[in-house]
This record gives C-alpha cells, sequence and structure tokens, in this order.
C-alpha cells in the first residue's frame, strides 16, 4: 500500500486492521514492532530480513516497566517510542512504517515536533508530513546558531519551509536515530557530541562522565523529543540510564550462514558483554595510553570461518563472512580530503584500511572522539572533489534542505561550504567542525536501515559501493559481496 507517495510495508492481517482505526491509542511496548521479540536462557530475539537480532542484557531481563518505557512528557512519547529492540534499540525505516500503518500515523513517534518534516505538520498531511521518518528513519533536529559562531548561515534550498526558523535562528537538520544498546563502548554521546558533558578519554573516569553524559541526553531528550515540562527525576533518569548500559546488542543469525557463533565464530551479543574496551584502545594515531601499536586487524569474529572445510550447509556463507571481515581489516584504501582528519594531521592523503576510522576492536567505531566529515552532507552541484561526487552517486540521498555557510572569522575565515548539515559546527560554533559527525558503533547494522546519519545509504551494498569510490578502494565484485555480507553479520 502507499499514501502520498511514501512506500509502506506489507503487514500482518492485524496491523492492516489497525491502519483502519486513525483514533486507536498509541501502541503499547507490547504492540510495537518488537512483539514477536522471543528469548532463549536470557538472549532476546528479533527478526529482521538478514536473520535474527540479539540482544542481551546484564541484569537478565529486559523491563517493560522501567521508566525507558514510560511516557514523561506531555506527547505520549517514552524512549521506546523512538529505540526499538527490533531495530538494535535504534530506528529502522521499515519500524517506522509498520508503526505508522498499524496507527494511521498517530503514534507519539509522529508528534510533530521532530518526528515530521517541519513542526507545522498537521494530520491533515498525512504520510506525505512524515516522508523523511518513513523513507529514511530521520528525525529532525532543531539547533540553534551559537552565539559568537564564525560563520553566517543561509538556506539555499528549503524543500519543507523550516530550514532555518527562530530568534535566535534555529537549524533543522535530519538525523538517524542512535542505537542505545552498546552504550558502554561511547566515545562520544550523539552524532555531534553534545550530549559528551565530560570527556571521554580517560579510563579512570570513563565510567561516571559517561553516565554523566546519557543521565543528561536522556532528561534532553525528555524535555525536547518528549515535551516534558519538567525534568524527570533523578531517580527515573539514572534508571533509564541503567537500562541502557545493561543492554549488549548484535546479529546473531545470518540467513545464509546461520548461527553467528557457531564453528568458533564469536557473532552475536554475548561475546559483548565482556569485549575489552577503554579510551584509546586500537588508536591508531598514536593516542593508546599503553603506547601499544594499532593493529589494522581490529575485527577477530570470524576468523575461525577462513579455513572451515568446504563441505556443509553454511560453509560457503560462512567463508564469504571471514574474507568480508579480512577485507574490512586489510584492504587498503586512501583517506584524502576528510576533514578532522587530513587537516588536523596536515597530509594530503592516508593510507589505511577500514580500520583506520574504525578501530575500537569488534565494536567498529573509533575509540577516540573523532568527528570527521567523509562528504555525507555535500551536494553534488556545488562539490569540486571527484572522489565523493562520484561516491555520493551510489547513493539514495534524501531531499534535505541546503545551507551556504560563510566563514567570517577564525582560520578559515573567507572560505564557504554548502551542507545538508553542518554537523559540529553546530554546537562549537567553529568552521574547522563544518559537516563533522562522529561515526557510530557498528554492531546491530542489519537491523537498522537505513545508514549513515542522513540515511543516504538504503542498503549495506550501498555503503559498500560509497567507500569503494570515496576512499579508491579497488574492490572487485567478489571483495564487495564479502564486505557487505561482513557488515551484515555485525
Amino acid at each position: 500500500m502507499t499514501s502520498h507517495g511514501i512506500s509502506l510495508l506489507p503487514l500482518a492481517a492485524a496491523a492492516l486492521l489497525l491502519a483502519c482505526e486513525p483514533d486507536r491509542d498509541p501502541l503499547s511496548p507490547a504492540d510495537r514492532p518488537d512483539a514477536a521479540a522471543g528469548s532463549t536462557g536470557g538472549l532476546f530475539l528479533t527478526a529482521n530480513a538478514s536473520g535474527q537480532m540479539g540482544t542481551v542484557s546484564t541484569t537478565g531481563a529486559i523491563d517493560a516497566g522501567n521508566a525507558f518505557f514510560r511516557s514523561l512528557g506531555t506527547n505520549g512519547r517514552s524512549c521506546g517510542s523512538c529505540h526499538l529492540q527490533a531495530s538494535a534499540f535504534g530506528l529502522s525505516a521499515q519500524a517506522a512504517q509498520a508503526v505508522f500503518a498499524a496507527t494511521g500515523g498517530t503514534d507519539p513517534l509522529f508528534a510533530p515536533v521532530d518526528g515530521a518534516n517541519c513542526p507545522s505538520v498537521t494530520p491533515a498531511d498525512g504520510a506525505a508530513g512524515h516522508s523523511l521518518l518513513l523513507n529514511q528513519g530521520l528525525i529532525r533536529v532543531g539547533l540553534a546558531i551559537p552565539a559568537g559562531a564564525e560563520y553566517t548561515i543561509t538556506a539555499v534550498h528549503d524543500p519543507y519551509g523550516c530550514a532555518l526558523t527562530g530568534s535566535p535562528t534555529e537549524a533543522s537538520v535530519y538525523r538517524r536515530v542512535l542505537p542505545t544498546t552498546n552504550l558502554r563502548f561511547l566515545s562520544a554521546v550523539m552524532w555531534d557530541g553534545r550530549e559528551t558533558v565530560q570527556p571521554l578519554t580517560d579510563q579512570r573516569t570513563l565510567a561516571a562522565n559517561l553516565r554523566a553524559g546519557l543521565v543528561h541526553q536522556a532528561m534532553d531528550a525528555t524535555l525536547g523529543h518528549a515535551q516534558a515540562t519538567v525534568s524527570p527525576t533523578a531517580s527515573q533518569l539514572n534508571s533509564i540510564v541503567d537500562f541502557e548500559l545493561a543492554l549488549f546488542s548484535a546479529q546473531q543469525t545470518d540467513n545464509a550462514a546461520g548461527v553467528l557463533q557457531a564453528s568458533q565464530g564469536k557473532g552475536g551479543p554475548s561475546a559483548l558483554v565482556s569485549q575489552r574496551y577503554f579510551p584509546g584502545i586500537n588508536d591508531p594515531l598514536g593516542d593508546n595510553p599503553t603506547g601499544a601499536a594499532f593493529d589494522p586487524s581490529a575485527f577477530t569474529l570470524f576468523a575461525a570461518w577462513k579455513d572451515l572445510s568446504n563441505s556443509g550447509r553454511y560453509v560457503a556463507a560462512r567463508k564469504a563472512i571471514a574474507r568480508g571481515e579480512v577485507v574490512f581489516n586489510t584492504h587498503t584504501l586512501t583517506i584524502s580530503g576528510v576533514a578532522g582528519l587530513n587537516d588536523a594531521l596536515g597530509v594530503a592523503s592516508i593510507n589505511g584500511t577500514c580500520t583506520t576510522c574504525h578501530d575500537s576492536p569488534n565494536v567498529g567505531h573509533h575509540s577516540r572522539p573523532l568527528p570527521l566529515d567523509i562528504g555525507l552532507s555535500h551536494v553534488t552541484t556545488y562539490e569540486s572533489n571527484p572522489q565523493v561526487i562520484a561516491a555520493l552517486g551510489q547513493l539514495s540521498t534524501p531531499d534535505l534542505p541546503l545551507f551556504r555557510v560563510e566563514c567570517q572569522t577564525g582560520p578559515l575565515a573567507g572560505t564557504v561550504r554548502y551542507t545538508s548539515d553542518p554537523g559540529r559546527a553546530l554546537i562549537s560554533g567553529k568552521c574547522g567542525d563544518i559537516g563533522r559527525l562522529k561515526g557510530p558503533i557498528l554492531r546491530g547494522l542489519a537491523a537498522r536501515a537505513p545508514f549513515f546519519h542522513n540515511g543516504a545509504a538504503a542498503t549495506l551494498k550501498q555503503v559498500v559501493e560509497f567507500y569503494n569510490l570515496r576512499f579508491q578502494m579497488g574492490l572487485t565484485d567478489q571483495e564487495k559481496a564479502d564486505l557487505e555480507a561482513f557488515l551484515k553479520s555485525l
């Protein structure tokens, strides 16, 4: 079925009946797309297109009565409205479509404050007013231009009529929902790090500072996303954070490769609970506090599958995943034109691998705060880098506002940038931060399509094609397929 040109996925008959009742109450946690979740020995499973996502909690249970699932604001939302277990506690576009169809768009997920293309959207606008959330899983984030910013900003393309509003001026950017699982590994809280209230750079203070950031994030999310008139209590906030910090999620089974722990494989969430991590672990820029050298073989989940015998139902698929892990760890690429890396180091190009930026062992983000601009928010009309232009051509980038950012002061004074998301510059006010955002934790990718901060990659195949051209990897068709298989297994 379709609505205003928005593709809605086929649902079970019961869900279709619900869609005919637009006045139905919002979905309870038990009725949301996670409802099919099952559990085995403390492992909680939900289905996705690639197999099954697994979640474990160090408490041994997923408590649906936790404050995480309670409405603490005025619009009916809870943390669980946007962070679904079946989406690895993020929000896939498929899940958003299912909720919309099941409730006729009345679920709190679609609250106009940020679940619509603009706050002015009304029920009469239907699915068209929520197209970015439904098609790319994007939430609108309104951020005020910092006082004293080094730049001025104007909107040169405003498809929804709210690119820049208010006084002080607020910019609307559209970003994917980050997962609230695997948080013990974070090096920055939020895409732009704005909820990192204390640095996550020292192992001695990591636990306390991470908790402080997550508590602050839960408070801001309740006051903002849930439109609460008062902050949750300290008890409620700590309950939410305790719940989140106990969660670990990863793909548990693969349709082609079977159970991802079989034959000495180390996929799935259980091993994540004991995965070693500290700020700077395996840092490629020499900032590992132990002094250990960078090891590009950051992923070792499927090393045992490289030498499997050639017989058996799952062997071919498992060997493909193992080959993909090797590609991720060792295939050379050329990093150039990346703000936050090439300019920071003063080098035009860096010979590296995928793990140069995704260095955290078996987790896949950067173990130091390192927001980067790899070109995802650029627009080909104003782009001069041929690698960026070619890479963007592989994506399904949504129609987003486009900003002209002119640097007035600071070391980049006189330069002009065009971007759909000024990134961390909306927090710091610095021109050097334009377009820079963090790379997220990679575990659980298969459950939370589309990909990248702006949902520009509809599939992991597009992710691979983007990186292949952006960083001149020169992958063969076999290497592309193997790398995609590996990413789906995370």
